[in-house]
């Protein structure tokens, strides 16, 4: 069964009893309904059923590890998730971010601050633009609705996460100008650089390229500034 029923709320998937309470505490606070499940299994069984807001995805679990978690969630739909990892699992979060999380944080970490990147992430995926002028971008071959937050390349619908949606659009949004990778954590992301890893930035670009781009290799509409950080060419 997909992800189709009992929709809402948010799923937290990490196997430490204490860390699911804390996160729990702190955006049950916010108003959040909270769902917990303490390994993959669990998680998986109970996505079987429903469908959350977003998912806190720890990436080291028993039994299903947090990847192939996500793995599924990206196989089924594009619900927000936020992974939770350690220190030295750099290349567990940089796979992750190509499998197409929207964000992470390291632990140890502050609850406040998950609590906050939660409320970003469901304000840029699940609010809808203000509707004016500029909510239809139009180019040759490529064109974003940022009202229906749908992209198509060649007349055919390309499957974005709300993330790499944002990021588009962002870029799109002031063609031809160059911003650097912290300029862009700072204004996707809402996250201050110093938190942030900026090679992000970079794994969510290639993504996209892998999407929209006849060669990813050598893009026509994200291009790289040597240096600098990226632009979009219109």
């Amino acid at each position: 069964m997909s992800l189709t029923s009992n929709v809402g709320g948010v799923l937290v998937v990490d196997d430490e009893p204490m860390v699911r309470e804390v996160v729990a505490k702190y955006l049950q606070l916010d108003g959040f309904d909270v769902h917990e499940a303490a390994d993959g299994d669990a998680a998986m069984a109970w996505l079987a059923d429903h469908r959350p807001e977003l998912v806190v995805l720890d990436i080291m679990l028993p039994g299903v590890d947090g990847l192939a978690v996500l793995r599924h969630l990206r196989s089924v739909g594009n619900i927000p998730v936020i992974l939770l990892t350690a220190r030295a699992e750099e290349v567990d979060r940089i796979v992750g971010l190509e499998l197409g999380a929207d964000d992470y944080v390291v632990k140890p970490f502050s609850p406040r601050e998950l609590a906050a990147r939660v409320r970003t992430v469901l304000r840029r995926s699940s609010a809808p633009a203000p509707a004016e002028a500029g909510a239809r971008l139009a180019f040759d071959g490529l064109h974003l609705d940022t009202r229906c937050r749908e992209v198509t390349v060649d007349d055919h619908l390309v499957a974005l996460t709300p993330k790499e949606f944002d990021l588009l659009a962002f870029l799109a949004g002031s063609p031809r100008q160059v911003f650097s990778r912290r300029q862009l954590l700072a204004s996707v992301w809402e996250s201050s650089p110093d938190f942030q890893d900026p090679a992000t930035v970079t794994v969510h670009v290639g993504r996209l390229r892998q999407k929209i781009e006849l060669d990813p290799d050598d893009p026509r509409w994200l291009t790289t500034v040597w240096g600098v950080g990226y632009r979009f060419e219109p």
